[in-house]
């Protein structure tokens, strides 16, 4: 798949123990010319767990991506509407339900 000149929406959910993982693949993105745009649920934004600090990931992902991290619902809603993204990933997802890109 063409990322180039792609708006990816990249949203991380509390599944803190693959960031490590899953964040390097936002800067693989943007390497391709994606700009992506961070978006964190409530937990993964505000939790410390034994995988890292909050403030470590956020640091991490907004120095990457050049962008504030969309982390409340109110910064979210307008997403949808004002049609901010062409591609939304929501990662990690459940392994029961996701579907593997290659990049």
């Amino acid at each position: 798949m063409e990322v180039k000149d792609k708006k990816i929406g990249f949203v991380l959910t509390g599944s803190f123990c693959t960031f490590s993982k899953t964040i390097p693949k936002m800067k693989e993105l943007i390497d391709k010319g994606a700009e992506v745009i961070p978006v964190m649920s409530y937990n993964s934004y505000s939790m410390d767990t034994k995988f890292g600090k909050a403030s470590d990931f956020i640091d991490q992902i907004e120095n990457i991506t050049g962008k504030k991290i969309i982390h409340t619902i109110q910064d979210a809603e307008p997403i949808g509407p004002k049609k901010m993204t062409d591609i939304m990933v929501v990662a990690p997802c459940s392994r029961k339900y996701h579907v593997e890109v290659s990049m």
